[in-house]
């Protein structure tokens, strides 16, 4: 018995000693392999084939054993099996529409499978015929537009969504799949932004819809004009962005929740027990378990929404009643393998409820919070790649919220302050923080603890340089709005400048290692004017002149790692080598920290020397301080409070290439038909003639 064979569905087993029956459709679907046309013998071949359940195994291993030769001679019977499943979109008949979409789906994937080295034209000449393409690929997508658009049952919109999932991502590289040509010229953006803009669709179908529209904006982004960009880009319906907004809220807000339970869960019971009673041996055990896949899929979809739509904004403010979501979810679990944590869209009983009841006892939250606390989780580890690469999707989310004017406003108001509880790695030196002593501050508090949480954490001998740059950077940006606007924000200043000056000894104490892969004195540049922006400018946005004073009272302390680093600098910027340039930088940026050094120095050595004090108190070093800066120099430095806007293109292409890449294999691999039943569909629409 061939492969082929072995696959396809069984009737029953008449005797041991006779080979088992195959079903009809199976049998229908090997006239359609053979040469002749199955219909001239059998009029009604193609009535009758859509009435039949769908063997997708089958017909999909069918399509991927022919050969090159037995492509040619069935070539037109494909055609016209997918002519006619378009036209069965159009029919009344509920079983033949559910029919026709299951074959499309394993037509596009058994075509893709088979023909991988194959140029786009020849895939798309076996599926529907070159000549006639474009007619079959516009009543295609005008029927699916018709389905999603209409009073259809939402199993069928949502059997339309993992069709249009399943043709994107037939491609390991979306861009190369010369089918969605089609798509962008026949456009299903309406379709996706009713769905979105309707709370009962959304419930249903949101988390496809924003995922479909992520991929599809990432067809060809950088070689032709994408109409689902330009499209997205003008967006101001409010209930559409909201929409979005509800459900990239409520996918990251079940991740949350998942990981909260997890963390809860290794926290407590046996093994917690033993680990505190062998110290830490087991702690990487119960980080690895805490240490789960991201969904980089509503990430993207995120990003595109904040970088492409300046309208969305506002969305990320929008307040929600800060809840704890049911586990259970309402639909049955499937039987195929589960997939990793924060992959699967929300269940339906968190979709479903988009608008609750506000209680005035309950902490609000909103899209900025809970993506802060999501990015808060996939921060803490970034040793494999598809978590360096949530990381950095992350931090470009927030770089383009950084510059973002409307933006900086909302992060900035002092009238609309929250508690955000953001995740913290876990750290033997450190006790684990108690979320319940928050206070209630400006947002923007949020973000920098942040961005201090990643600095603090992540010095380590694979050294994330990439993610540490975009770090440094958000807070400069959110610095030259604050001294643009002054704002005096009451923020823990110094453990932002403590986490700095622990970045510059780190760099200096790893030199050697650092260098071999990375240039450091960039880095260690953007660092040292972070400190000159507080030096030059801190009198427009530090709270108070106390806070200036203990910006000194630090540099100051720490004088030697500043000494430290100017003695790496000056070394390496007067020999010749590949970092002269880039360390003379650094020994320039550092003029006014020693020049706050060798001023303040002597002064609080003779101030101990003519009291007889061995050891100064912080008061005593801040009181020398305030007496003493009539008389210090300092120069004025240009161009600190600019910064380089964000662009995607060429900087960030490659990752966004390989991202994609990425998502795609990811939802390929999870959108499976079987998701809804073919028994749950046949039994719902029997009824319906």
């Amino acid at each position: 018995m061939s492969q082929v064979e072995k696959k396809a569905g069984l009737l029953r087993r008449t005797s041991s000693s006779k080979k088992p029956l195959k079903e009809k459709v199976v049998l229908m679907y090997d006239e359609i392999f053979a040469k002749e046309d199955p219909a001239k013998n059998n009029p009604r071949f193609w009535d009758e084939l859509f009435l039949m359940k769908v063997n997708l195994e089958y017909l999909e291993s069918k399509l991927e054993s022919v050969n090159g030769e037995e492509v040619q001679r069935i070539q037109d019977n494909i055609n016209s099996l997918f002519h006619h499943c378009v036209q069965a979109l159009g029919e009344e008949h509920q079983i033949k529409v559910v029919n026709a979409l299951q074959t499309l789906c394993a037509l596009f994937r058994g075509v893709h499978q088979k023909n991988k080295s194959a140029s786009g034209f020849d895939i798309i000449n076996m599926l529907m015929g070159f000549d006639k393409a474009e007619q079959r690929m516009k009543d295609l997508m005008e029927r699916l537009d018709s389905l999603l658009c209409g009073d259809s049952s939402e199993s069928l919109k949502s059997l339309c969504l993992k069709l249009l999932l399943c043709l994107v991502t037939v491609t390991d590289n979306i861009s190369q799949n010369t089918i969605l040509e089609y798509v962008m010229i026949n456009s299903i953006f309406e379709a996706i932004l009713q769905i979105l803009s309707d709370p009962s669709s959304r419930g249903q179908h949101g988390y496809d819809a924003v995922v479909l529209l992520a991929l599809l904006v990432n067809y060809r982004k950088y070689e032709s004009v994408n109409p689902y960009i330009v499209k997205l880009s003008i967006v101001d319906d409010e209930p559409t962005l909201d929409g979005m907004g509800v459900v990239l809220h409520q996918a990251l807000t079940e991740y949350n929740r998942q990981y909260k339970d997890k963390e809860e869960e290794n926290q407590g019971g046996f093994f917690s027990t033993l680990t505190s009673m062998v110290g830490s041996m087991f702690i990487a055990d119960v980080d690895e378990k805490l240490s789960v896949q991201t969904n980089e899929a509503i990430l993207l979809a995120l990003y595109e929404a904040v970088h492409l739509n300046r309208n969305f904004i506002t969305v990320l403010a929008q307040s929600h009643p800060e809840i704890d979501i049911p586990v259970t979810p309402s639909t049955p679990t499937p039987t195929t393998p589960t997939t990793p944590l924060g992959t699967t869209p929300p269940s339906l009983d968190v979709m479903n409820n988009p608008e609750l009841p506000l209680d005035p006892n309950l902490q609000t939250s909103n899209l900025l919070i809970t993506f802060l606390k999501y990015a808060s989780i996939v921060m803490q580890d970034t040793k494999d790649e598809h978590r360096l690469n949530s990381a950095r999707l992350c931090l470009i989310i927030l770089t383009c919220i950084a510059e973002d004017q409307y933006a900086d406003a909302f992060l900035h108001d002092d009238n609309i302050n929250f508690r955000v509880s953001l995740h913290r790695m876990p750290m033997r030196h450190r006790k684990k923080a108690a979320g319940k002593n928050i206070p209630s501050r400006p947002l923007v508090c949020a973000v920098l603890d942040l961005m201090v949480e990643f600095i603090v954490t992540h010095m380590m001998k694979d050294f994330p340089m990439d993610l540490y740059l975009r770090c440094v950077q958000i807070i400069h940006k959110l610095l030259c709005y604050q001294k643009k606007c002054r704002i005096r924000l009451h923020y823990t200043w110094r453990e932002l400048w403590s986490a700095l000056i622990n970045l510059l000894k780190f760099l200096l104490s790893n030199e050697t290692t650092l260098l071999a892969k990375h240039n450091i004195f960039h880095l260690a540049l953007l660092v040292v004017n972070l400190f000159n922006m507080f030096i030059t400018y801190g009198d427009t946005f530090l709270p108070t002149s106390n806070s200036y004073d203990e910006l000194y009272y630090e540099i100051v302390r720490m004088h030697q790692v500043f000494d430290n680093l100017y003695c790496m600098v000056l070394r390496v910027s007067t020999n010749t080598g590949q970092w002269k340039e880039a360390a003379s930088k650094v020994t320039h940026a550092l003029v006014n920290i020693r020049a706050i050094i060798n001023h303040f120095n002597p002064k609080i050595e003779s101030y101990a020397a003519v009291n007889h004090i061995s050891q100064l108190s912080e008061e005593q070093v801040l009181e020398v301080v305030r007496s003493n800066y009539d008389t210090l120099t300092l120069k004025l430095q240009d161009g600190l409070d600019q910064f380089e806007r964000y662009s995607e293109q060429p900087k960030e292409a490659a990752f966004f290439k390989e991202l994609v890449r990425s998502i795609s294999l990811n939802v390929r691999k999870n959108v499976s038909l079987n998701t809804l039943s073919q028994d749950v569909l046949l039994k719902e629409f029997s009824t319906i003639s």
